[in-house]
């Protein structure tokens, strides 16, 4: 009982942390630059554990910060894109150094370090920076606001479904999914996850999209950003690439024998294990949305 309500307090302040860092944009960056390093440290501190790895934790972790609050900057367009792609000099340096560094660091194996160090940023820091692709779109007229909605769903699909596959998974589950590295999920959950989002995605769509006479009243959270068509795409898209998010780092926890990624967040493991599904569904989200623009 008292690990449920750990387990319970935990998982509200978390979900009130994240839709209420998407009401400013600086709260946004700030919060999220603080979970791309806190995610990048424990990641590093994981394979640092291996046999012949050994990688600069620290370095790995300030640039992976760097790189958030830099894609931030650009999305953002604070200076109205003068120059603003230098931004991104400092990180390449870093990145270069990692490298360079190996030849002179003597490790056992240091192809194994190189590999492990450019994962942290490959696997963790790009996908959380695009969260501001998400949050910073550009209005036909080519000013750059910061969008609430676009993010938040995001979230807000992958917790509908977690909660749907989990019910339904609970209640109906038979056919395993992947029991070679997750024998939890069933087909019968992930089909049932997947109607609640579509679910929540129609709702979420029919408020972007409603008319109200009165432009005055619109609540500035919904501005018609996608059709209720792309809305539901969207939601499978995250869906789909959320559910192998969340094998992909139970693979990863498989390769290195433990069960959680960490215990920063109590009754919920790390930050690894908290935004799994994350960091494969929101790259997927920004491509889906950039093919839209195509389309």
């Amino acid at each position: 009982m008292r690990n449920f309500i750990i387990r319970a307090i935990t998982g509200i302040l978390f979900v009130a942390a994240i839709v209420t860092c998407f009401l400013d944009p600086r709260a946004m960056v700030l919060l999220f630059a603080l979970i791309t390093g806190l995610s990048v440290w424990e990641y590093t501190g994981l394979v640092n554990e291996l046999e012949r790895v050994s990688i600069n934790r620290f370095i790995c972790t300030v640039a992976g910060v760097y790189f958030f609050f830099a894609m931030a900057y650009y999305c953002s367009d604070v200076y109205g894109g003068q120059a603003k792609s230098v931004v991104f000099i400092p990180y390449l340096v870093t990145i270069i150094y990692l490298l360079i560094a190996e030849l002179y660091a003597r490790q056992t194996d240091p192809v194994s370090n190189w590999a492990y160090t450019m994962l942290s940023q490959m696997y963790i820091a790009l996908p959380l920076s695009l969260i501001n692709v998400l949050a910073f779109t550009a209005t036909p007229s080519g000013q750059v606001v910061f969008n609430t909605l676009l993010p938040l769903s995001v979230f807000i699909f992958l917790w509908v479904n977690d909660t749907g596959a989990y019910c339904v998974g609970s209640l109906l589950g038979r056919h395993k999914l992947f029991p070679r590295i997750s024998p939890g999920k069933s087909w019968e959950g992930s089909v049932g996850g997947a109607l609640f989002v579509l679910l929540a995605a129609y709702g979420i769509g029919w408020l972007d999209n409603i008319q109200i006479a009165d432009l005055d009243r619109t609540p500035t959270l919904f501005m018609g950003i996608l059709s209720i068509p792309e809305w539901l795409g969207l939601g499978l898209v995250v869906v789909v690439f959320g559910t192998w998010g969340d094998l992909v780092e139970s693979l990863f926890k498989r390769t290195l024998g433990i069960k959680d990624s960490g215990n920063i967040l109590p009754g919920h493991g790390g930050m690894l294990d908290r935004f799994d599904s994350s960091l494969l569904a929101i790259p997927a989200a920004v491509v889906y949305l950039y093919t839209l623009t195509l389309l």
